[in-house]
């Protein structure tokens, strides 16, 4: 009797021994400082979200969270960097709408799948695009735009963060929709590129809202365009695509994500710890000053998303005729 429970006893003990090792990957992450790698320039949407969650995550965790800029093809040399990382959570990327929906269709040779090279772990925030002009470029709204890239011979200049962003293929679909040339001026992330605009090298750029919002409170550009579906409350004297006739709505999006392979119990932990920094009251209210939301996606629904925005942003890149070899 005495035999058959203490074998009963071991048995029952299997599964919390099995579990063990898990549960000890989570306690123990992160193991040393952790990178958070952002493949855009210093300066925009993506940096600002990075340095912001990066903040929170290190008085959190205990440890430097330290965030690494490797610009580059479309936001795909910081992310092909993340793939090939360790899976044990040191090293991330704040993925976005370029790296994971945008790029993959426009370069050729990518060596990364936006879904099944990634671990995505948590949505950060979704912003519309904002477009904003030089203050003497004599731009105040889309139709003189308009009107000055048909009386220019090539159209007019715009910049973006870089080829393969979605500011990049808002142009690209402003043009189709109303027919005009124009020459796209691909920076290596938005900050390089504002500073073009305001130093009046290019007229106009197209800009996530929380990269651009500071220098549009600031009065160094104009805002003239938003591609919400509605007037953004910060910004409620910019008026949207809709309302100056032209049918384009966009969103951008940031989030973090790790190599593929990274154990549940960390990826768990670390979405845990994501969650809480960006629901605070401080943080909800910073989001709204830059113009954002925060995400509240789990790991798996972030997946789907990541799959979902890859499908939609094909036919658009297709639509395009825009390649990079």
């Amino acid at each position: 009797m005495t035999h058959q429970i203490a074998r009963r006893s071991a048995l029952l003990a299997v599964p919390a021994l099995l579990a063990a090792p898990a549960a000890l990957r989570a306690q123990s992450w992160p193991n040393g400082p952790v990178r958070i790698v952002v493949p855009f320039a210093p300066g925009g949407s993506t940096d600002l979200s990075a340095r912001f969650l990066a903040d929170g995550l290190a008085q959190r965790l205990g440890v430097p969270v330290l965030v690494e800029n490797r610009p580059g093809a479309g936001a795909t040399t910081g992310s092909q960097l993340v793939a090939d990382a360790p899976p044990d959570g040191q090293v991330l990327v704040m993925s976005n709408i370029a790296s994971h929906a945008i790029s993959p269709h426009l370069y050729r040779n990518l060596r990364y799948d936006a879904v099944r090279s990634f671990t995505h772990i948590a949505m950060v925030i979704t912003n519309p695009s904002v477009w904003v002009v030089n203050r003497d470029s004599g731009i105040t709204n889309l139709q003189e735009l308009v009107r000055m890239a048909r009386g220019r011979r090539g159209g007019l200049d715009m910049a973006s963060s870089g080829s393969g962003s979605s500011n990049h293929l808002l142009i690209v679909r402003f043009a189709q929709q109303v027919g005009i040339e124009y020459t796209h001026v691909p920076f290596r992330g938005a900050g390089p590129a504002m500073t073009a605009v305001i130093a009046g090298q290019v007229p106009m750029m197209s800009d996530s809202l929380p990269s651009a919002a500071g220098h549009i409170r600031q009065g160094s550009v104009r805002a003239i365009a938003m591609s919400s579906d509605a007037r953004h409350p910060a910004f409620p004297d910019v008026p949207t695509f809709r309302e100056q006739g032209f049918d384009l709505v966009s969103t951008s999006w940031f989030a973090l994500s790790g190599p593929a392979g990274m154990a549940a119990p960390v990826v768990e932990r670390i979405h845990r710890e994501v969650m809480a920094v960006i629901s605070t009251p401080e943080s909800r209210a910073r989001f709204a000053e830059l113009g954002g939301s925060p995400g509240d996606m789990t790991p798996d629904a972030f997946a789907r998303f990541v799959a979902e925005e890859l499908d939609r942003w094909g036919p658009v890149v297709r639509a395009s005729g825009a390649t990079v070899d």
